[in-house]
């Protein structure tokens, strides 16, 4: 899976997005969910294959109800190095506005408990346009279906799984998942968060404490 498209629709001199590179599947697959103010706020849904973010734009966001079925629109490969960007994209770039990291975690095909066959599988899955997951992350946690809709390359369909017994959930936090901010925070800050920078307020922050 490539990344091409992901880089020629980029300046990489205006924006502070990844550049696109593929990595190396390693261990338990992951995901990310980020909220997304652009053009039209939506919720950008994002699983690791093979070595890159496959992506779908989901308009109303995951619902934990399973009776939902949310519109996923297939969008470009995104670099495993999105899974932590959260900031804010400039004007007149391509997704311009504010980037939330509004849940993430790993991820598993299935009924398959050997993670070293999850890749594999899942690029099964989404060569046949069905995708079945068990979530584990901090606000989206059990069984998750993705499914192609008939006749179309783009559009899919997002719901949760209805014998799944976490379904009981219905309302999730809106504060992101790494730095804790809401989505006018991140916009007003226009600061990005990565993990250096996290560490590095910690150690100011220790050392603060210490003195």
């Amino acid at each position: 899976m490539d990344l091409q498209t992901y880089n020629k629709k980029r300046d990489f001199d205006k924006t502070k997005e990844p550049k696109g590179r593929t990595k190396k599947s390693q261990g338990a697959l992951r995901f990310v969910v980020q909220k997304h103010a652009a053009s039209h706020l939506h919720y950008d849904f994002r699983l690791e294959i093979d070595g890159v973010l496959v992506s779908w734009a989901v308009p109303k966001g995951p619902s934990a109800d399973p009776a939902d079925r949310r519109l996923a629109v297939h969008v470009e490969n995104h670099p495993m190095d999105y899974i932590n960007f959260e900031g804010t994209i400039p004007e007149g770039e391509y997704g311009g506005g504010t980037v939330m990291v509004w849940d993430t975690g790993t991820y598993h095909a299935e009924g398959n408990e050997d993670i070293k066959k999850d890749n594999s599988l899942m690029q099964k899955q989404i060569e046949d346009g069905s995708i079945k997951i068990v979530l584990e992350g901090t606000k989206l946690k059990g069984t998750w279906h993705l499914v192609k809709m008939k006749g179309d390359d783009k559009n899919w369909l997002l719901m949760k799984n209805k014998s799944d017994a976490l379904s009981k959930q219905k309302e999730f936090t809106s504060k992101s998942i790494l730095s804790d901010r809401t989505m006018d925070e991140i916009s007003e800050s226009n600061t990005e968060w990565s993990t250096e920078a996290e560490h590095q307020k910690e150690d100011t922050e220790n050392l603060q404490k210490k003195n």
